[in-house]
């Protein structure tokens, strides 16, 4: 079963779509203290934020696992949810408190791997799963990896051997960026523990990386594979409510990236990382293949921040936020002003896609037509340079009527982390009003090794081409056959 079709079952919380609009769940200022850093600093610093916990007692009964489980992990209709078993096998809870009719607690990282101490890391919840018993004794304390051969799970969750013929237990696609940001989780908050057993098959006894380079990998591709959906964002939210610690990387699915991955140069800032709630839908189940970012504004600022360059009003933003319109940009205040700002989108991550679009819903007035471009614009930044957008649709700018923009190609800056500029500017004569309302970012990700492509991309970045044989054509004009062309890190297999 799908994780997009617990919206039936689940009893769901709505989420504004900005690091500022989601301060209702994350307390304010609560991951300031990232900012700027990156690697094993920021590793260091996230888990000093996350480090204490207020956590439940063991077991069953009031104020114990199973009256949490009672809060974080039932359906709507009155069901334990069982991550680790197929849907249709989850029991019914009776009362709060009370253990799941032939289920147990299961510990993702078990405390063999820490010397059996029953520690707050063993009572911790986004450590802890309601678990079908016969599955949670078949996985016994393996560490979670690919399983190759010798499945002897229950057709759900596989348990058998990995590449390196140890025993693994492989969850099922649904819930694999679940349970990965749940491992990043442990790895971070509980880093100094003294692992022993075979928790080292993953983990390595200091605080960076901690995890396995093979692992943190792995869980990368799995995390970037099942995006955090709003059940995942709601337990983040219901565990925190009764410890007083969050998952980041629920809040910010990139952050792994920043620690383990492709981006541990770049300094992270949380009021402008992406953050989880941009990656569901309201009605629509989001695909994260197809959907990269999704902000509706008259849900938040969704991380946009603001940069003028010329703003003429007395104690007046020319960018607002409104619950009607989205942002809205305007220069005037009883007469038009000459001004210039822009309006910039949070880091918008492009890495592992071959294509991307975005599509803009906005609305212009009090401007002629032919003067719309020459006044407003979208730029992209990229690399330390800003590029102006064109080939889309704009609004007549004569009235207040939404229009689709259409898809504006991105697949300049495929493969690369941007920002999305709106810039406003006016005279003394001609100060319009701009507004926003939804932008919508999607791709294609690449597939491993070479791609079939109609089309290759505009980058300013050198090719280079070679045959089927790995033999380098500098005439491809005069070259028939099949071309394999590289540029930015990603390869096409092209026919002449």
């Amino acid at each position: 079963m799908k994780k997009s079709k617990f919206r039936t079952l689940a009893t769901l919380i709505a989420l504004a779509c900005s690091s500022v609009a989601s301060l209702a769940q994350i307390p304010e200022g609560y991951y300031d203290s990232l900012k700027g850093k990156k690697g094993a600093e920021l590793k260091s610093a996230v888990h000093d934020i996350i480090k204490d916990a207020k956590v439940l007692s063991y077991g069953s009964g009031s104020g114990n696992t199973w009256w949490g489980f009672w809060i974080t992990d039932r359906t709507s209709d009155g069901r334990f949810i069982d991550r680790y078993s197929n849907e249709s096998t989850w029991p019914m809870s009776t009362s709060q408190g009370a253990a799941g009719a032939g289920m147990n607690i299961e510990h993702s990282f078990p405390k063999s791997w820490w010397g059996k101490t029953e520690n707050q890391a063993y009572k911790d919840l986004y450590n802890l799963m309601p678990c079908e018993s016969k599955i949670n004794s078949s996985k016994s304390n393996y560490p979670m990896g690919e399983v190759v051969s010798g499945d002897t799970g229950n057709g759900w969750t596989k348990v058998g051997n990995g590449n390196d013929g140890k025993k693994y237990w492989e969850p099922a696609d649904e819930w694999k960026g679940d349970f990965a940001r749940g491992y990043m989780y442990m790895a971070t908050c509980y880093s100094g523990l003294p692992w022993t057993g075979v928790g080292l098959q993953i983990l390595e006894k200091n605080d960076y990386p901690t995890l396995q380079k093979w692992a943190y990998d792995l869980y990368i591709k799995w995390a970037k594979a099942d995006m955090p959906n709003e059940l995942e964002i709601t337990r983040n939210n219901k565990v925190s409510e009764i410890q007083g610690n969050r998952n980041p990387f629920v809040d910010f699915p990139n952050l792994m990236e920043y620690i383990w991955g492709d981006s541990i140069d770049y300094a992270f800032d949380p009021m402008t990382t992406t953050c989880s709630d941009n990656y569901k839908g309201d009605d629509t189940p989001v695909t994260p293949s197809d959907v990269i970012a999704s902000y509706d504004f008259t849900k938040g600022e969704c991380g946009f921040t603001i940069e003028d360059v010329n703003n003429p009003l007395d104690n007046s933003n020319i960018w607002v936020i409104t619950d009607t319109y989205g942002w809205k940009g305007t220069a005037f205040k009883g007469s038009c002003h000459e001004a210039d700002s822009y309006l910039v989108s949070p880091e918008i991550d492009l890495t592992g896609y071959e294509s991307a679009k975005m599509n803009i819903n906005q609305a212009v007035n009090f401007i002629k037509t032919d003067n719309i471009t020459d006044r407003l614009s979208v730029e992209v930044r990229c690399d330390g340079t800003a590029t102006v957008l064109s080939g889309f649709t704009w609004p007549t700018g004569d009235n207040w009527t939404f229009v689709e923009s259409g898809d504006i190609s991105l697949n300049e800056f495929a493969g690369k982390k941007i920002r999305v500029a709106f810039r406003y500017t006016s005279t003394s004569t001609i100060a319009s009003t701009w507004e926003i309302k939804k932008m919508t970012v999607s791709g294609k990700k690449m597939t491993d090794g070479i791609s079939d492509a109609a089309t290759i991309t505009n980058s300013k970045e050198p090719r280079q081409t070679f045959s089927i044989n790995g033999e380098r054509i500098t005439d491809t004009a005069n070259h028939n056959g099949i071309i394999i062309v590289k540029q930015g890190g990603k390869s096409w297999k092209i026919t002449r």
